[in-house]
């Protein structure tokens, strides 16, 4: 009998510890989802009530003046993200393949590899400030492509990590097989390894594209901003994030007004990216 007692107590000590962590667990998701929708509500509420066509359209009007609209930042954003994904994606991919079916074996490419992997929680001003002093004092002035630069260096960890990771799931019998059929490294690599893992490196990409779409500290090292629509790389180029950064310490309330709508579209956009990369990861293979 008093085995059985104390083993009755022994379980109702574990329920009690197991309900007492559920319900921690549970109060803590609670409160992060409710900064989060509060941050989601409030920049809806916000920023959807200033959008229109001219926020579009048009070129900002001078400092005090209402009117006028985002069509500098919106271009220069897309510009300088998407020479960042033309830099990084391939070079992402590529690193993934290189450690997972080239180097494996090597200590000095798992050091590699480990540097990559701390490279992904690196802040992204330290990368501003490599990059500004490699690219952009010897030039002597900001410019667009240092900040797609700057853009590139930041996604490259995570879709090469996330390639790696991806790669290694692939089953070995598709190689074996590949390879009994007199395939080449390159053919197996090209034609079955990357075929079967296509959905999941294209996750990473995707992850990566959303990593450095509202990045702003190292564009303010970098590109910098503009005025003014350009489509010169080699100039001072306005983006959506520092544009946002100078309208919300500026003293203009049509300024706020227009950094509200900028982070609406900008939130919007970066959650549609993470809700496209939740809906292939439950898809099959």
């Amino acid at each position: 009998m008093e085995d059985l007692s104390k083993l009755k107590r022994s379980i109702l000590r574990r329920k009690l510890k197991n309900y007492f962590f559920l319900t921690l667990s549970f109060l803590t998701a609670v409160y992060g989802l409710v900064w989060l929708f509060w941050i989601l509500f409030d920049v809806s509420l916000n920023g959807i009530k200033h959008i229109n066509l001219s926020l579009f359209l048009e070129d900002p009007a001078p400092p005090g003046v209402e009117g006028g609209g985002l069509r500098h930042a919106f271009i220069g954003h897309t510009i300088i993200t998407g020479l960042a994904v033309l830099m990084g994606v391939p070079v992402g991919v590529g690193a993934g393949i290189f450690f997972t079916e080239y180097g494996s074996n090597s200590r000095f490419i798992q050091f590699l590899r480990n540097i990559t992997d701390s490279m992904v929680s690196l802040p992204s001003i330290i990368i501003g400030t490599v990059v500004y002093a490699i690219m952009v004092k010897p030039v002597g002035h900001f410019f667009g492509l240092s900040g797609s630069v700057a853009l590139a260096l930041l996604m490259l960890p995570v879709i090469s990590v996330t390639t790696a990771q991806i790669l290694k799931l692939v089953p070995k019998e598709l190689k074996e097989a590949a390879y009994a059929l007199g395939a080449y490294k390159w053919q197996v690599i090209k034609d079955v390894v990357l075929v079967a893992a296509r959905r999941g490196i294209l996750t990473g990409i995707i992850l990566g594209v959303a990593r450095i779409a509202g990045e702003t500290a190292p564009l303010l090292f970098t590109s910098f901003n503009n005025n003014f629509t350009t489509f010169n790389i080699f100039e001072p180029m306005a983006s959506l994030t520092v544009t946002i950064f100078i309208y919300v310490t500026g003293p203009y309330e049509d300024w706020h007004n227009k950094a509200w709508a900028a982070s609406f579209i900008l939130t919007v956009g970066t959650l549609l990216l993470f809700i496209l990369v939740k809906i292939l990861g439950r898809q099959k293979t």
